[in-house]
C-alpha cells in the first residue's frame, strides 16, 4: 500500500460493566471506580456553626471565639476544622462557598478531595457540606449582659455649665469606632462615664481621649477578690480624666508670663478651637496661640464669664483695618481666615443713646445691622484673680465673641442633615439647647466640621429635592441674610440596612 496510518490506542472492556474504556490500572470505567471506592461517605456532610448573635464572632473549638464575615477566608478556615472524616489518606484540593440566601440560618461549602485508591488510580470527588447556624452568646458578651459588670472604667469630666464638649467628643468616638469596645455608657453629673470588660482596653480607650482633646488624669484600683494559692488578684481599675475647661467662644485671662511665652499677646484671648490643642486670639491683633495640655496644667487659666453672661449688641459701623494698620507685635503666627475691624454697636434698647467701640476679629462676617454677642465690661462685675492684676487702660469696654444669625427656627427646620448618636441621655431641656448650639457651630466653623462624620438626612433632603417651600417662606418672610449650611460634598450616605434589604430584594 505504500502509507500507513496511525495506529489508535486499544480500548479494552470494563471488568465490571463491559464499557469500552481506555486502558488504566484498575481495569474499570469512572461509574464503577465511584461505586467500588466512595471515599467521601466518612465525609460528614451536616454539621453546626456556633455563632455569637451580639458580636456575630463564630466559636473555634474548644473555647475561642474569633471574628469572621460570611465568605471569607477565616470562616472557611473555621468550617474545614468542624467538617468531620477529612483523613488524612483524603488529599483537600479546593474548598469554596455556595450562595446562600443571607436569612437562612445556612453556610454551604464545597470541597473537593482526591485519594489513591490503587497503584496509580487516583479517584477525585466533590462533596457539598451544610453548616445549620447556631445563635449563642460567647464569654464576652454574657459578662457584658450581666448587670453592672465591669473591670475598668473611664470616668470624663469637665467642670463647665454645658455639655456641649461631650457632644463634640460623641462623634469623634463615633468616627474612630471606640464605642465597640465599651460595656455600656452612663451620663453623669459633669461628665460620662465609660464602662470596659478589660483594663487594656479602657487603657487604650484614654490614650484616644488624650489624641482628641486636652486633659490629665489620675488611676486607682480596687481589690475585688484574690486567690493566695495561685496568687491571682481581681482588681477594678478607675481612670479619672479631666478635659480642661476652657471651650470654643469662650473669653480667658492669661497669666502675664503665659502670654508673653506665646507670641506677646493680649491677656484676653478668645478660645477659636480645642482639639488636643488649645488655639486662641487675640482679638486686638490677631495674633495666634497654641496651649498644650501640659502647659495648661502648669499654668492654668479660666473663662472670664459663661455663655448667658453675655449681651447682644447691634452693630452700627465696621471699619476693616488694613493690614498697615494692625500691630506686629513681637511675633507669632496671623491669622489668615479673620480681619481685624473697629466696630461700633448699641445695646438694642441704647440704640441712638449710647454707642460703645471696640475691636475684634469678625470684621469679615459683620456689618451694619447685624446682632453679636459680646462680653460688656462696664456692667459687668468679674471676680476674676488675673482680671483684677491688669492695667485698666488694657481692658476693653466689651469683647465681641460672636455673631447671632437670624431665623433660628427655620435654621433648625431646613437642616438636611443629622449625626449618628451613642445613646447619651438628652432629656432636659437644657441639654437639648446646648445640642442645637453644637449644631450651630458644626455648621458655623468648618475645621470643627472636617474632623467629624456628617450624614445627609434623606428626608430632608427629598423634601429639597420636590421644591417644597416653607410657609414662612410664603408668607414673606425676610430672606435677605442666609444662615450658615453644610454642603452636600461634605455629608456621607447614611446607610439604612432596612432600606438596603428592600433595595435588593
Amino acid at each position: 500500500m505504500g502509507l500507513f496510518e496511525p495506529s489508535q490506542p486499544g480500548l479494552i472492556l470494563c471488568c465490571q460493566c463491559s464499557t469500552p474504556i481506555q486502558p488504566n490500572a484498575a481495569n474499570m470505567c469512572v461509574n464503577c471506580i465511584k461505586v467500588q471506592a466512595n471515599i467521601v461517605e466518612e465525609i460528614s456532610t451536616h454539621n453546626t456553626l456556633e455563632v455569637c448573635q451580639k458580636c456575630t464572632r463564630v466559636l473555634q473549638p474548644p473555647n475561642q471565639w474569633l471574628a469572621a464575615d460570611l465568605e471569607s477566608k477565616q470562616l472557611l478556615a473555621i468550617c474545614l476544622k468542624r467538617i468531620k472524616g477529612l483523613k488524612k489518606s483524603l488529599r483537600l484540593v479546593d474548598a469554596s462557598f455556595l450562595w446562600t440566601e443571607p436569612h437562612s440560618k445556612m453556610v454551604m461549602v464545597k470541597i473537593v478531595v482526591e485519594k489513591e485508591i490503587q497503584a496509580g488510580t487516583i479517584l477525585r470527588q466533590n462533596v457539598i457540606v451544610n453548616f445549620v447556624i447556631q445563635n449563642h452568646m460567647c464569654d464576652d458578651c454574657h459578662k457584658a449582659e450581666a448587670q453592672d459588670f465591669w473591670k475598668a472604667v473611664v470616668q470624663v469630666r469637665q467642670k463647665t455649665t454645658h455639655r456641649k464638649t461631650f457632644y463634640y467628643l460623641e462623634q469623634l468616638i463615633l468616627k474612630y469606632n471606640q464605642h465597640s469596645m465599651c460595656t455600656n455608657v452612663k451620663a453623669e453629673s459633669g461628665g460620662v462615664d465609660f464602662f470596659f470588660a478589660r483594663d487594656q482596653e479602657a487603657r487604650k480607650f484614654l490614650e484616644f481621649i488624650q489624641q482628641v482633646v486636652p486633659c490629665r488624669y489620675i488611676t486607682s484600683k480596687k481589690l475585688k477578690s484574690h486567690d493566695a494559692h495561685d496568687n491571682v488578684y481581681n482588681y477594678k481599675h478607675n481612670l479619672s480624666i479631666e478635659i480642661v475647661p476652657v471651650c470654643r467662644e469662650n473669653i480667658v485671662a492669661l497669666p502675664k508670663r503665659l502670654a508673653q511665652s506665646l507670641g506677646n499677646l493680649s491677656q484676653l484671648c478668645i478660645c477659636i478651637h480645642v482639639t488636643n490643642l488649645i488655639t486662641l486670639i487675640d482679638p486686638f491683633t490677631l495674633h495666634l496661640g497654641e496651649v498644650s495640655a501640659n502647659v495648661y496644667w502648669r499654668e492654668p487659666f479660666t473663662a472670664i464669664c459663661t455663655p448667658n453672661q453675655l449681651t447682644q449688641f447691634v452693630i452700627i459701623d465696621v471699619e476693616v483695618l488694613s493690614h498697615s494698620e494692625i500691630s506686629s507685635g513681637s511675633g507669632g503666627t496671623v491669622s489668615n481666615r479673620h480681619m481685624l475691624a473697629d466696630v461700633y454697636m448699641s445695646r438694642p434698647n441704647e440704640i441712638g443713646v449710647s454707642q460703645v467701640h471696640t475691636r475684634t476679629h469678625l470684621g469679615h462676617l459683620l456689618k451694619p445691622g447685624d446682632t453679636v454677642l459680646a462680653f460688656d465690661f462696664r456692667y459687668s462685675n468679674v471676680n476674676h484673680a488675673i482680671l483684677e492684676t491688669m492695667d485698666a487702660s488694657r481692658i476693653p469696654d466689651a469683647i465681641i465673641v460672636k455673631k447671632i444669625f437670624p431665623n433660628r427656627v427655620k435654621r433648625n427646620r431646613e437642616r438636611n442633615w443629622k449625626l449618628r448618636k451613642l445613646g447619651i441621655s438628652r432629656d432636659s431641656v437644657s441639654n437639648d439647647g446646648d445640642y442645637a448650639e453644637f449644631l450651630e457651630e458644626l455648621e458655623e466653623d468648618p475645621v470643627m466640621r472636617s474632623k467629624v462624620n456628617i450624614y445627609a438626612d434623606k428626608r430632608k433632603t427629598k423634601d429639597v429635592g420636590k421644591g417644597q417651600v416653607s410657609s414662612m417662606d410664603v408668607d414673606g418672610e425676610d430672606n435677605a441674610e442666609e444662615f450658615p449650611k453644610i454642603s452636600l460634598e461634605e455629608m456621607l450616605d447614611d446607610l439604612n440596612l432596612e432600606e438596603a434589604d428592600q433595595t435588593s430584594g
